[in-house]
């Protein structure tokens, strides 16, 4: 054991089982409910009795850590560094104590003793889990995952409320972020870029509320979209010929249904020479590209100044020489400066924005372009507009959980106050199973875009036989 990290190990220094759960100092552990006094009436079941065993033994050994390690130094060492020195702490604790665990439970609780310290506690099984999506905490007592689109209720639990606000306070203060009663609402991101809401008290009524958006550790590809039946190689080739030709794209879709991933995908075909700059709320997007510049709106501080919104890193970003902008998301008055962006040197841009259909997009940029207060008349707004931006992809999340582009759409010009535009591609539900999936086909609608010609004249093609209508995708 490192005389760095330990602090004197007396054998004589023993911890009483009865060690109170609430007096946990800093670092709880708990993976499961705390102890709970059990009516008379009722008989606890022998899983019962063993899981009440382990936390009793969890709670005693934290308070012998305490004092035996030295928390200043944690963090200067690997995961496997501590793990091993965890280990001989746990066993000679659990030796003096005469604990009865098996290898299989001592290894269990030298990881779960090392999660705390330098993971996330409870969350980090979840993490680790390639098969869930999404973590949602409804209070310390439900735990929630999202698993092949399916949410569940998890066995994961934190000890108390205190317990689930160090892991919130850990992981909003890692990226310059703050949640208190002042400020009960934050968003932020784990380190594989993973996003995360946090709303506490008094907002949230029961308890802290927190959702956790994961990202898968390998970034996933068109390829793997067209593996999972999000989308068909047709779509696929045309939008990788208009992101090659510098055609402006926005990704249109509700909460969750794969606008970012998508957005992460098609982005893998953005030539490798250009120079990028990324601007979001909390930073998620995952480019494969080696020249990217990425930034991040920032919240005001305790006396409410220090605010950067995204207009301001948009306006920024144009004085940096991108290449191409690449906006997580737009939502308000950044909607003007973006499309300034896209009308004057930046084609080839890139968003995504929250709207049901395509046409509801375009309406929803043209609230956010008048939300930045500028004298324009909505005909000269849809005329920036359609200059702007050439296509609209519509991404949905079906009621099945599934992922689907349902449509890929050009937008062709303006015709008096009416913004043109025509559909390409389109996924058309033909019915659901006994199990409630959905049953569908991608079409074309027989229309070959526009822009064909533009990217045919720098060597790009696309079979024509991809908007033959007559058979699916």
């Amino acid at each position: 054991m490192s005389a760095t990290m330990l602090g004197r190990f007396s054998r004589s220094k023993r911890v009483p089982e009865s060690s109170p759960v609430g007096q946990d100092g800093g670092y709880p552990m708990e993976n499961s409910p705390s102890v709970s006094v059990k009516p008379a009436t009722r008989q606890a079941s022998e899983s019962e009795k063993a899981r009440d065993r382990y936390i009793a033994i969890k709670v005693s050994l934290h308070q012998f850590l305490l004092n035996a390690i030295n928390l200043a130094l944690i963090e200067q060492l690997s995961r496997e560094d501590l793990t091993t020195q965890i280990r001989d702490i746990v066993k000679n604790f659990i030796r003096e104590q005469s604990y009865p665990l098996n290898a299989r439970e001592l290894d269990k609780l030298v990881v779960e003793v090392a999660d705390e310290m330098l993971g996330l506690g409870p969350l980090e099984p979840l993490l680790q889990d390639d098969g869930v999506s999404d973590i949602l905490i409804n209070t310390h007592e439900m735990v929630y995952v999202e698993k092949a689109g399916r949410l569940q209720l998890s066995d994961v639990r934190f000890k108390d409320e205190e317990h689930l606000l160090r892991v919130i306070n850990k992981i909003v203060t890692a990226v310059g972020r703050r949640v208190d009663e002042s400020y009960p609402m934050a968003d932020a991101r784990l380190a594989d870029g993973s996003r995360v809401n946090v709303a506490i008290r008094p907002i949230a009524v029961d308890g802290p509320l927190v959702s956790i958006r994961k990202f898968s550790k390998k970034p996933i590809s068109a390829e793997r979209l067209i593996d999972f039946n999000s989308v068909r190689r047709p779509m696929i080739d045309l939008l990788a010929a208009a992101v090659k030709g510098r055609k402006s794209i926005i990704i249109s879709g509700g909460t969750g249904s794969g606008k970012t991933t998508l957005l992460n995908a098609l982005s893998n075909y953005i030539p490798e020479y250009e120079r990028l700059l990324t601007i979001e709320d909390a930073a998620e997007l995952q480019l494969q590209q080696p020249h990217v510049g990425r930034m991040e709106t920032r919240p005001p501080n305790t006396e409410g100044k220090g605010e950067i919104r995204q207009r301001e890193l948009v306006k920024n970003a144009l004085r940096m020489r991108p290449d191409r902008v690449i906006l997580g998301e737009v939502r308000g008055e950044e909607a003007f400066d973006m499309l300034q962006a896209m009308n004057t040197g930046h084609e080839g841009s890139m968003a995504t924005i929250h709207a049901n259909s395509p046409r509801e997009a375009i309406s929803r940029l043209e609230q956010m372009i008048g939300m930045a207060g500028l004298p324009m008349s909505q005909t000269s707004i849809r005329g920036q507009i359609s200059a702007a931006i050439q296509i609209i992809v519509q991404a949905q999340r079906l009621s099945d959980g599934s992922r689907r582009v349902t449509s890929i759409s050009e937008i062709t010009g303006i015709e008096g106050d009416v913004v043109q535009m025509q559909e390409i591609f389109r996924f058309v539900k033909e019915g659901v199973t006994d199990d409630g999936s959905i049953i569908g086909n991608f079409y074309a609608t027989g229309i070959r875009p526009r822009f064909l010609d533009d990217v045919a004249a720098i060597g790009l093609t696309v079979r024509q036989d991809y908007f033959d209508p007559s058979h699916p995708l």
